[in-house]
């Protein structure tokens, strides 16, 4: 299997391969899928065909895509998420069998948010002859700090030893979650350098930094984090009413993706860096149904009413209901009804 910086240069090349396996961190198997897309795009793959591996897949459709004849006769990339790494017999046949002999002017990308030696098998070695697999392994501690400054440097920043010592203390190895702070930094510091003082007062900043931190951790489903930081925000009198409209934004943007027949399009109209786009991925796994974020929309709205006296309520205790359902989606209707 190819590593990360192998792959870097596999994807600068002219062209193609037949095939591609993607495995290993869910956040860099993401980023790296939208890199391999990107380049598709530009070396004329206009049609893209999303096969989700979920239970009950039948396995005969991917030999049917590869099969069926595109309407503009144009280059074609197949997106196959296999998000356990593990395909099955039926799976592995049909995965062979394609590597066997690849449809012409077509790419198989297949990716897979779990990988380990158990994984391996004759499917993985085909794709490996007829094209690359690559696996995309989480930095290790020691490696962490340099992978923040690399990720800073993507941004327009850059940061002194000290500083990434202390961003990678706060992430304590959290990919998904080093990614959002990188963000976050992006937006409250751009273009600029970050020492341990001007670090450290960002991260203070909560008026600004935490209300990040409250709809990330109720978009990854960790509610426990949301009522604290909603707390800690109550606690050091912030007003609800900025901080609510900060959280209608995010939850008008997972009601149009829930609402998109393509994720990844809207995905791009809505400008997510791939770190959010893996999280909002996460929020709708939980719940994919769009009515069901224009609802939380609505409780929003009678929480914004509460807050400017326009209706009767506990604005605060209102808003902590909403991030739970919003976390757990399963509470939500108990949650609503306790109003």
């Amino acid at each position: 299997m190819l590593n990360a910086a192998q792959w870097r240069r596999e994807l600068a090349a002219d062209a193609l391969r037949p095939a591609y396996l993607l495995a290993g961190d869910e956040l860099l198997v993401l980023e790296a899928a939208d890199a391999l897309r990107a380049r598709a795009r530009a070396l004329g793959y206009d049609e893209r065909v999303v096969l989700d591996v979920e239970s009950g897949f039948d396995w005969d459709d991917l030999a049917r895509a590869g099969a069926g004849l595109s309407l503009f006769a144009v280059r074609r990339l197949f997106d196959l998420r296999l998000p356990t790494g593990k395909p099955g017999k039926d799976g592995s046949e049909a995965i062979g069998a394609w590597c066997a002999a690849p449809p012409p002017d077509s790419v198989l990308l297949i990716s897979c948010i779990a990988w380990s030696k158990s994984h391996e098998g004759a499917w993985s070695r085909a794709v490996e002859q007829a094209g690359a697999a690559v696996h995309l392994a989480a930095p290790r501690p020691h490696e962490l700090t340099a992978w923040l400054g690399e990720r800073l440097a993507a941004r327009g920043l850059s940061a002194a030893p000290e500083a990434l010592e202390l961003l990678a203390q706060r992430v304590e190895g959290n990919l998904l979650a080093a990614a959002q702070e990188v963000d976050k930094l992006a937006i409250l510091q751009p273009g600029g350098r970050l020492d341990l003082e001007t670090l450290e007062r960002l991260v203070a900043d909560s008026a600004r930094y935490d209300v990040f931190a409250l709809t990330d951790a109720a978009l990854n489903g960790d509610a426990e984090r949301a009522l604290r930081v909603l707390g800690g925000l109550r606690a050091e009198g912030e007003d609800l009413i900025p901080l609510l409209g900060w959280w209608v934004s995010q939850l008008n943007i997972a009601a149009r993706l829930a609402a998109a027949p393509n994720f990844d399009a809207q995905a791009r109209v809505e400008h997510l860096w791939q770190a959010r786009e893996a999280l909002f991925r996460r929020a709708l796994r939980r719940s994919p149904n769009p009515r069901y974020w224009q609802r939380c929309l609505v409780w929003a709205g009678r929480i914004d009413r509460m807050a400017k006296g326009r209706e009767s309520g506990e604005p605060w205790r209102e808003f902590e209901r909403l991030a739970v359902a919003v976390a757990l989606p399963r509470h939500a209707a108990a949650l609503a009804a306790q109003g």
